[in-house]
């Protein structure tokens, strides 16, 4: 403290960065079907192909819980970002506020 340190720190760019991640994640876990019937016919085996679409079906199962978990955490995210934006603008309009304040009273 007292040395032009913030006692707070918080790596909004993080965050911010932190829920576009989450989102691709979820972008591409929602499209391994798309991504598997590309290489259908690249792959050929029939067993391959069946296997796959196997994983797809039980994979499909399980990812709507992650899906919104995903969309849960990118959004408390963005809301972290929001509000401490908000903060700290309202805290740079006090402190200007002030500033202004003083400014008065050393003129006088």
């Amino acid at each position: 403290m007292g040395e032009g340190k913030s006692d707070l720190a918080l790596p909004l760019s993080d965050l911010e960065d932190y829920g576009r991640r989450l989102r691709s994640v979820k972008t591409r876990m929602n499209h391994t079907k798309k991504l598997f019937d590309q290489y259908k016919d690249d792959i050929g085996d029939g067993g391959v192909n069946d296997a796959l679409s196997d994983f797809e079906s039980n994979w499909e199962d399980g990812r709507e819980d992650i899906t919104q978990q995903l969309d849960a955490l990118a959004d408390m995210s963005d809301a972290v970002v929001r509000e401490f934006n908000k903060l700290e603008n309202e805290l740079t309009k006090q402190v200007n506020e002030k500033m202004k304040v003083e400014d008065k009273r050393e003129k006088k």
